[in-house]
């Protein structure tokens, strides 16, 4: 590193940083400028250093480590110079000197490939103590029924990520709530496609009221203690609160979203300060200058580059940003992960050791995480399932809300009850926030050219569409939802609820005469009603007659597509490679 920055590089071969001493067996890492040797062998300490015809001492003017009776430690190996002709130019057997620009990133590659595989082969006692050391600092929690399945090829996965408000750690004394015992103070859901290539941050906001299920706790003492659920209840205290873990967080999440939660990692405030001052300090910006007394968090307008407490500010300050809720707290928290995802993955940070082992440092002591991925190998493992996704893609977003109507003046939040369930079905389905043409054309390829040329043809303005609609899914208030959606957010005015279906029905059908096919469509497009879903009749219907909407047991949700979203639902999200300033 030290000889790479000083733009030595080309003189001295990177692998060569590393060299074993005889007397210790382990190998010790050359920074000092001694690095240029002589061609004779260094003479021991205390002896006279030959001179060049100009007076001028050799490479063996530096201090060599070893005395009479002690083998020094071997100096690091000068790279071969081209043989010069009579003329000063090089001869035929001479290699040319690469361009500089062509040659930066293999200058990079071979320091770290080099250093780093010396480093974990050829210094195999060091390397193992480094190993146990990082693994030892992971902090491992089991959930009482939470099973690991590991990374599957061809399947889909999340973490929870979890940071509390709990006060331990040197410094922190004066955050949070003095008396917390951790509540799940900022919530994610990570979401990796399962061809890793796109994968999805959905916040949880902390003030949601939600259904929290029984759950197990494993006790310091081993007992298991089994904790009643409670309905309509803050989602912060599924941690915590009368002794819940991390697993009662997964379930309550599961409950919430219908997705499996895999692994979670939960860190504290001391995660924020030290990986941020791992990766040098992580950049983020500001619409205007910030001065906030509660957080101490102050900064000019513009770009700014934080680390440490200043980070820890930046993300808990309320006061500072949007109307000081929440919600716009998140926004800020998203970006400043965004951020803080691409100073990772840059080259500053992934070609520097230093900062690679202060990172790895950093990170295993401050994650809590699950036994699935609760050593150092597995964590490798995770990491090689994230390695390949692009910043670009790895979106941002919040899960929609609105305030809660049980309460005059709302401090709390419900989900959005058309938009929460159309978000949760594309995760479901495994549909990207960001890459999505490729799958519309896939669920567009899916369906047989008969059952698609139904769809084909005119389709008539959402106002002027009629039907009835028939709740045989067996969800409570199916119909009802399905009909407030219609009415207040699609214009289908001209549609009325009539209660439940005569009998249960397996599949959603839209029933219309040959007369309606133009509204058939247009509300098979505003349903994702798949083709096999319309049943066409023979006979004309009158003017003011309505088709017959029938929901059935693959009914998921108000204005969530039956088949499973074929693009993105319309939330508001942001790319991890976008730089946005906080308002």
């Amino acid at each position: 590193m030290d000889a790479h920055s000083r733009g030595r590089a080309d003189e001295i071969d990177p692998a060569d940083q590393w060299v074993l001493n005889p007397q210790t067996g382990n190998y010790e890492l050359r920074l000092d400028r001694s690095a240029e040797q002589p061609a004779a062998p260094s003479r021991l300490r205390g002896s006279s250093a030959p001179t060049t015809a100009s007076g001028r001492g050799t490479a063996t003017d530096a201090p060599v480590k070893g005395t009479a009776t002690e083998a020094p430690v071997p100096g690091q190996r000068r790279r071969r110079v081209p043989e010069q002709t009579r003329g000063g130019r090089q001869t035929a057997t001479s290699r040319r000197r690469p361009k500089q620009g062509a040659s930066r990133k293999k200058k990079a590659l071979l320091w770290t490939g080099g250093t780093m595989a010396l480093v974990l082969v050829g210094g195999a006692t060091g390397a193992y103590l480094l190993y146990n050391k990082l693994d030892g600092n992971i902090h491992v929690v089991d959930p009482v029924g939470v099973e690991s399945k590991g990374f599957r090829k061809g399947e889909a996965f999340n973490v929870l990520i979890i940071g509390t408000d709990k006060r331990t750690g040197a410094g922190n004394g004066g955050y949070g709530d003095a008396n917390s015992p951790g509540h799940a103070d900022t919530t994610i859901l990570f979401h990796v496609s399962k061809d890793r290539t796109n994968a999805t941050a959905l916040s949880i906001p902390r003030d949601l009221m939600t259904t929290i299920p029984e759950c197990q706790s494993r006790q310091p003492d081993g007992k298991i203690l089994t904790i009643p659920g409670q309905q309509k209840a803050r989602f912060n205290v599924s941690l915590g609160q009368d002794g819940r873990d991390p697993g009662c967080t997964m379930r309550t999440v599961k409950e919430l979203t219908g997705l499996d939660v895999d692994h979670f990692m939960m860190v504290d405030f001391n995660a924020v300060k030290e990986l941020t001052t791992a990766v040098g300090g992580v950049k983020v910006c500001v619409e205007k200058p910030v001065d906030d007394p509660k957080s101490h968090l102050k900064l000019p307008a513009g770009e700014s580059l934080i680390e440490g407490e200043q980070a820890l500010a930046f993300v808990r300050t309320r006061s500072s940003f949007g109307n000081k809720s929440d919600l716009d707290r998140i926004k800020v928290q998203q970006q400043f992960l965004g951020s803080m995802i691409r100073q990772m993955k840059s080259d500053e940070t992934l070609t520097s050791p230093t900062k690679l082992l202060d990172l790895a440092e950093a990170a295993t002591k401050a994650l809590t995480v699950d036994k699935g991925i609760g050593s150092l190998s597995k964590l490798q493992d995770l990491a090689k399932e994230l390695s390949g996704i692009d910043t670009k893609n790895i979106a941002f977003a919040t899960l929609p809300v609105i305030d809660n109507p049980d309460e005059p003046k709302p401090v709390t939040v419900v989900p959005h009850p058309t938009q929460a369930p159309q978000l949760f079905a594309a995760l479901q389905s495994d549909t990207s926030l960001t890459e999505v043409k490729k799958k519309e054309q896939d669920a567009k390829n899916a369906q047989s050219q008969a059952q698609a040329a139904l769809l084909k043809g005119e389709r008539s303005t959402a106002a002027d569409v009629r039907v009835d609609v028939y709740n045989g899914s067996g969800i409570q208030g199916a119909a009802q939802s399905t009909l407030s959606w219609l009415q207040n957010e699609e214009g289908v005015l001209r549609s009325t609820n009539k209660s439940n279906a005569p009998e249960k029905a397996a599949k959603t059908t839209l029933t219309y005469a040959p007369n309606q096919a133009d509204q058939a469509r247009k509300l098979a497009d505003l349903m994702g009603l798949p083709a096999t879903a319309l049943k066409p009749g023979t006979q004309d219907a009158g003017v003011r007659e309505p088709m017959t909407l029938v929901l059935g047991a693959d009914f998921k949700g108000a204005g969530v597509p039956v088949t499973g979203p074929a693009k993105a639902p319309d939330v508001e999200k942001v790319a991890a490679d976008q730089q946005v300033c906080a308002k």
